[in-house]
């Protein structure tokens, strides 16, 4: 991937939100929290094993 590209935001590259429509058995709200020089999220630990997808929604 070009490193330009990898540290722009769709929004910096002047795209537009998409949509996107998911099946799934459960929805969290959440704010990413800063952890060290990465983001993190915490999930109920019964969600542990299972398979998540995550949408940036701002």
């Amino acid at each position: 991937m070009d490193n330009r590209r990898k540290n722009t935001t769709a929004r910096d590259r002047g795209l537009k939100k998409v949509k996107f429509e998911i099946f799934g058995e459960e929805m969290l709200e959440k704010k990413v929290k800063l952890s060290g020089n990465s983001g993190r999220i915490y999930l109920p630990p019964d969600w542990v094993g299972k398979y998540v997808k995550i949408v940036r929604i701002d």
